[in-house]
């Protein structure tokens, strides 16, 4: 999963950043309101979540919403407000916010909004992806095949969501850069190979079969042997 910050103080945005790195998010920041609308119209398909705050330089957290709401981009907007009034919070929510949290906060109480904000039905994050004997569930961060644990690092595991959420499907390198590492990673860097072979590793330790399969010349892909991966909503 891939989060946009949009923060004006420097060494919050990197605070920001460092924090949801350990949690096995990729994170990019920009400093103003104005250079975070355009970021967000440019690439709004790279990310699944914006983090924004509401007094910006150039233009406030309140106009960008309503910029990028005019221009029918959905993506999932959370506001940090050092303001708490009522006014101010139905102004964020009639704006396009999807959410706010008011500063100062701790750092669980945001992780929280964040997972909360990306179970919604309307962003297509399922609570749990399924392919055949493996199942995933991004909530409590658990990978089992065929009813046994797997132990996955963060990465491997955003990489393993990544790909069962792209089943059957051919991913370039700079697919999975674009959504697994951050807006100023080294494209030139092997890492993503690195990675995709330790994966594979794992997989394939569970069951001898091929799952991760090496396109030539084009990139990665997820072989689900079903038509289908089942998405689980809650209360279904």
């Amino acid at each position: 999963m891939k989060i946009l910050i949009i923060e004006d103080e420097e060494n919050l945005a990197k605070m920001l950043q460092l924090s949801l790195a350990k949690e096995g998010y990729a994170a990019d920041y920009v400093l103003d309101g104005e250079q975070g609308q355009k970021r967000i119209e440019m690439h709004s398909q790279d990310y699944d979540l914006v983090i924004c705050d509401f007094m910006l330089p150039k233009k406030s957290g309140l106009e960008v919403c309503e910029n990028v709401r005019r221009a029918k981009i959905m993506l999932p907007i959370l506001i940090l407000t050092a303001r708490g009034s009522i006014e101010d919070k139905v102004a964020l929510l009639d704006a396009g916010a999807d959410d706010y949290i008011v500063k100062p906060f701790q750092p669980k109480e945001l992780l929280a909004r964040i997972r909360a904000l990306t179970r919604r039905p309307q962003t297509m994050l399922p609570v749990e992806l399924k392919a055949g004997d493996l199942v995933l569930n991004p909530a409590t961060m658990e990978a089992a095949y065929s009813g046994r644990e797997m132990k996955l690092t963060l990465k491997e595991f955003r990489l393993l969501e990544y790909f069962m959420r792209h089943p059957n499907q051919i991913m370039t390198r700079e697919n999975i850069i674009d959504n697994i590492w951050d807006f100023n990673f080294d494209s030139m860097s092997n890492i993503v190979d690195v990675y995709i072979n330790r994966l594979r590793f794992k997989l394939e330790k569970q069951k001898r079969k091929k799952i991760l399969e090496t396109v030539r010349g084009l990139g990665y892909r997820f072989v689900a042997a079903e038509a289908s991966l089942f998405l689980l909503w809650p209360g279904l």
